[in-house]
């Protein structure tokens, strides 16, 4: 039977994309906890005995360093909620299932982008 003509993944194959994600979302959180110490890091960088004009070049940097670290954690926060929904559709055997056209996302796309929920004809008309 083809991708095109069944209306749902089987249990091994849901299976074979829970392990995908769980490894993603191990990663995910793990890089969300890398970019939080980064943000919550108040520790000096040692400048305490240099010019009062390179403390504020250093801090200034450091503000726009911990405002981007902010970004990329929220993001990250993001892709961590779209891995879970993803397990959650796995759970209610609804994953891989377009919330568009109601067809397959397929196998290929899944497996680069897990947490897609749009078969990538959709995706592209949906940018237009």
């Amino acid at each position: 039977m083809s991708e095109d003509t069944r209306t749902r993944y089987s249990d091994e194959e849901l299976a074979e994309f829970k392990e995908i994600i769980l490894k993603k979302l191990d990663k995910a959180r793990q890089d969300y906890e890398l970019l939080r110490a980064t943000i919550t890091h108040t520790e000096s960088n040692g400048t305490d005995d240099t010019s009062p004009t390179f403390k504020i070049l250093e801090e200034g940097a450091a503000t726009l360093s911990k405002e981007e670290s902010g970004r990329l954690a929220q993001r990250q926060l993001k892709f961590i909620q779209h891995l879970e929904a993803a397990l959650i559709r796995i759970e209610n055997k609804t994953y891989g299932i377009c919330r568009e056209s109601g067809l397959l996302i397929p196998k290929e796309r899944l497996k680069i982008v897990p947490h897609a929920t749009l078969r990538i004809e959709v995706k592209e008309n949906e940018k237009r």
